[in-house]
């Protein structure tokens, strides 16, 4: 089991880093009956789809909070726009909760710019498509952004995930450091990422789990990923991926169900 696809960053311009964390062309890869993974997610983003035919689709897909497991996959190629922490009101008209476990046309959100959107990105290139939010985003957007919130937002994100020297605080512990209640942290979250801190930490941990499996034995890498331990780690991974990580890493995976199109924009 893999998840059969190629994948390339593209730089992203500065003007764009307050509103896009990350662009990235993805093409399928393997023989079409290839089964593929997809992991669980705690970002939305905007999806550039394009199917053999050459039609192009123009998504928004929200966070997913577990893995789901496919066989055969549909062969296309997207460039997809991983927005950043904040991002989602003031560029697709909704909270990021609303679209947890959605794929939705973007031309179907309540926001005139993701419509606008939707006919100006639908037939460019993946660099045409950078080159071109860049010069567009920001104007539209920055009068509707509370940046202060935002920056809050992705304050509250920066201290809820792994990475070198650092692990997720509590949720009480972040709030107090960001100088905010508990419940307007929790709201913040709703809103700017679309889950709760927890679910959003405990994602992000099964990721780091997923990247470092073979760098580390198993109670190593519950330690420096912020578990209490390993059967804590193993009972968070079996709730995220399906399987415990032991499972997970030697194949013995649950059943894979047929992979599906999604919607049309």
């Amino acid at each position: 089991m893999t998840n059969a696809r190629a994948e390339q960053a593209l730089p992203v311009p500065e003007a764009l880093r307050p509103w896009i964390a990350g662009i990235s062309t993805v093409s399928a890869v393997g023989p079409p009956e290839e089964a593929f993974v997809q992991l669980p997610d705690a970002v939305t983003k905007v999806v550039v789809r394009v199917g053999v035919t050459g039609r192009h689709d123009v998504l928004a897909i929200g966070p997913r909070v577990r893995a789901s497991y496919h066989e055969g996959k549909i062969l296309a190629s997207c460039v997809e726009m991983r927005l950043a922490p904040g991002a989602a009101r003031p560029l697709l008209g909704i909270p990021a909760a609303a679209l947890v476990g959605k794929v939705v046309p973007l031309g179907a959100l309540p926001s005139s710019t993701a419509r606008q959107l939707v006919d100006e990105l639908r037939w460019l290139a993946p660099d045409e498509t950078v080159a071109h939010l860049g010069d567009v985003l920001p104007e539209r957007l920055t009068a509707t952004a509370d940046r202060a919130r935002a920056e809050l937002v992705r304050a509250g994100v920066d201290a809820m995930s792994v990475r070198i020297g650092h692990v997720p605080g509590q949720v009480g512990e972040v709030a107090r450091e960001l100088a905010v209640s508990e419940r307007q942290l929790r709201n913040l979250f709703s809103e700017g990422v679309g889950l709760s801190p927890k679910h959003y930490a405990r994602i992000n941990r099964v990721r780091a789990v997923l990247a470092h499996a073979t760098t580390a034995p198993w109670a190593e890498l519950a330690a420096a990923t912020g578990y209490y331990d390993q059967s804590h780690m193993t009972s968070d991974f079996r709730a995220l991926m399906g399987v415990p990580p032991r499972s997970y890493f030697t194949g013995r995976l649950p059943a894979a169900t047929p992979c599906q199109a999604g919607p049309r924009s």
